[in-house]
């Protein structure tokens, strides 16, 4: 072959190592995100370059240049093997020096992205801690290799109030709180470790604000069980960020082996489990997994799957329990509360799934329905001539969506039913916690007539600011406050001040749940305006409270 042929030959190998270190370092992540053997990679490096150098060489090369190329190909196939260290064949380094050059440079970067691709791959990159993939594959090695007899632990730790930092500090401070959880976890967890590196605990970041660790090997539950209150209390002490104090909390949910499970899958899970259980508790400690943990979860989620399609099989219902005004002793209105008419478990009460629901976005849809259902009942009331008044619940993730109040309005004027002859129930906690454009839009509705209540209070945030701007007709108090006041004079004394509050913001005070003629008793002579509750109805069906209200049975006139 003559030399400018070889020269060709060269140039365009050497062209194609020019790019090719990219691509491998590209094959190499995914291999390893995906868990593949490294010698798939080595097979196609290989088989690339080989297929590569066989076209080039079709030119028929000198007998020189063949060897180098034929020398070249032999140790691209060494690759197959694993070697991936090897110089460039001498003959090539004789014959063509730039391309054996090439050549050794490839293979250090192909060298180099393999070794990044595995750290990208099985460590996370802000706390520097094993990611999932990585925990998964050393826990179940540890698990395996745990000794006979021996008990080994699972805890899932979620921080509480992460969130809001990530959202009022930005990302890049939330990432160096991440940072500063993680190694006072990793302090924590080497002042506790006295063992072997046998049954080191292993520390990794999950995802998002979860870590989890893994203890080959704990004395005993109890045990397992200090170390979780150590970690509360480690990550409630304040973190010093971007000169701030922050205070966060953890949930920590814990598993142990064998008693939760053999598997990592199965510990991971159960877990998991634990600390939701931890957090719904109002956080900031730990809970340990047990059997009925499970049968809960269970009932959750089969409660999702389940009021996923409640509502297109029409399975909800609104039954109305008056409210009587303890002045005229008449009703003068009715709440609207929800049922929802279960195919297995039959007529279940919203404690049972609203909270499943607001979890899970679903109470949006239900909300809808609600609303929908309302403005159609009072549509037929009013061509009947059937006047009372309706109030119902509006939850919070309703008034996340900015179309709400529009769709709102839209019912009732679809229905041709003026807003006086509707109340609107925010929970405490909503209301003090909405935007000053969704405060405007509930004005306004006010405005237009529609009545305007604030229910469950004495249970949320009692931002008296908020109750002395927000547009308010009634407030609604929280059962728990009227429950004793019969039999306690601390009660009583509650009572009476938080009377006197809403009175001194314009407010008609309502009492709910009142059982007893004794209590109506009470709330009237304290200034309680209207009662509604068993001591003289419960929630009824539609017709039945049409009738009740049209035949005249008043007698709940008696308790005025």
């Amino acid at each position: 072959m003559k030399a400018g042929t070889a020269q060709k030959i060269s140039n365009t190998i050497l062209s194609c190592t020019a790019g090719f270190a990219s691509f491998v370092f590209s094959l190499a992540t995914l291999i390893y995100i995906t868990s593949l053997d490294q010698k798939i990679v080595a097979a196609i490096v290989a088989g690339t370059f080989c297929l590569l150098i066989s076209y080039v060489a079709s030119e028929r090369p000198n007998s020189e240049s063949a060897r180098a190329l034929a020398a070249l190909g032999d140790r691209l196939l060494a690759v197959e093997e694993g070697d991936l260290v090897s110089p460039a064949p001498a003959v090539v380094r004789q014959t063509m020096p730039k391309l054996a050059t090439a050549v050794d440079t490839l293979f250090a970067e192909v060298r180099a992205s393999i070794e990044n691709a595995h750290a990208l791959g099985m460590y996370d990159p802000v706390t520097s801690l094993p990611n999932r993939l990585h925990f998964r594959s050393e826990a179940d090695k540890l698990l395996g290799e745990a000794r006979s007899g021996t008990s080994c632990a699972m805890l899932f730790v979620d921080l509480d109030r992460f969130k809001v930092v990530n959202d009022s500090l930005g990302h890049a401070r939330g990432d160096q709180l991440l940072i500063m959880v993680a190694n006072r976890l990793r302090v924590l967890v080497n002042s506790e470790f006295t063992g072997s590196a046998r049954t080191r605990p292993l520390l990794a970041r999950l995802a998002g604000d979860e870590f989890t660790l893994f203890f080959p090997e704990v004395p005993s539950i109890a045990e397992v069980e200090r170390i979780a209150r150590r970690l509360v209390q480690s990550i409630a002490e304040p973190f010093e960020l971007n000169s701030h104090n922050v205070d966060i909390g953890a949930s920590i949910g814990i598993a142990c082996a064998p008693e939760h499970g053999n598997s990592v899958e199965s510990l991971m899970r159960a877990a998991d489990i634990a600390m939701y259980r931890a957090k719904a508790s109002g956080g900031g400690q730990h809970s340990l997994f047990s059997e009925q943990l499970a049968a809960d979860y269970q009932d959750k989620v089969d409660t999702e799957k389940a009021l996923s399609e409640a509502v297109q099989r029409g399975e909800f219902q609104l039954v109305y329990q008056p409210q009587m005004s303890l002045i005229t002793g008449e009703t003068c209105g009715a709440e609207a509360l929800l049922r929802w008419n279960h195919p297995r478990d039959g007529l279940r009460l919203p404690a049972t799934f609203i909270p499943v629901a607001e979890r899970t976005g679903i109470i949006s849809e239900i909300g809808d329905w609600v609303v929908g259902e309302v403005a159609a009942v009072l549509g037929n009331w009013q061509r009947t001539g059937f006047d009372q008044r309706l109030s119902f619940n509006i939850s919070p993730r309703q008034l996340d969506r900015p179309d709400f109040f529009a769709r709102l309005r839209d019912a009732f004027a679809d229905a041709q039913v003026p807003l006086s002859s509707i109340e609107l129930e925010f929970t405490e906690s909503a209301a003090m916690q909405v935007s000053d454009g969704v405060l405007g839009e509930i004005a306004s509705l006010r405005d237009n007539g529609a009545t305007i209540a604030m229910d469950d209070f004495g249970t949320g945030y009692s931002n008296l600011a908020r109750l002395r701007s927000m547009p308010l007709d009634r407030v609604k108090l929280d059962p728990w406050l009227t429950a004793d006041i019969e039999h306690s004079e601390h009660a009583r004394v509650i009572i009476q001040a938080v009377v006197q509050l809403i009175r001194g913001v314009g407010c008609e005070i309502v009492a709910e749940a009142v059982e007893t003629v004794a209590q109506a008793d009470i709330l009237r002579a304290m200034g309680c305006d209207v009662i509604q509750g068993f001591v003289f109805s419960p929630a009824m069906p539609e017709a039945e409270f049409v009738a009740w209200v049209g035949s005249g049975r008043q007698t709940a006139k008696s308790v005025a």
